[in-house]
């Protein structure tokens, strides 16, 4: 996380998970971590949402750091052009 360029325009990391309560879960120890890192934005995608949802956040967010998600979910926005890669 040293190295993390937070003036990047797409994500610096994805961290997929295989159930939506581990990605919560994980998305819960990186909001911890940033005391130490308060320039860092996370966020957490994962089915059970309406993806609409996400894809507003995905919109009106600047920039994403780290992406916290399911398979399905990161790759449905990623098909879709909601989630640059």
């Amino acid at each position: 996380l040293q190295q993390l360029d937070i003036n990047a325009k797409t994500p610096q990391a994805i961290i997929l998970c295989h159930t939506r309560e581990l990605a919560y879960q994980i998305r819960h120890e990186f909001d911890r971590f940033k005391k130490y890192m308060p320039d860092v934005k996370t966020e957490v995608f994962y089915g059970g949402v309406p993806v609409d949802n996400h894809r507003k956040l995905l919109k009106e967010s600047k920039a994403l750091h780290i992406i916290i998600g399911t398979p399905g979910r990161v790759l449905q926005l990623t098909e879709e052009n909601s989630l640059n890669m």
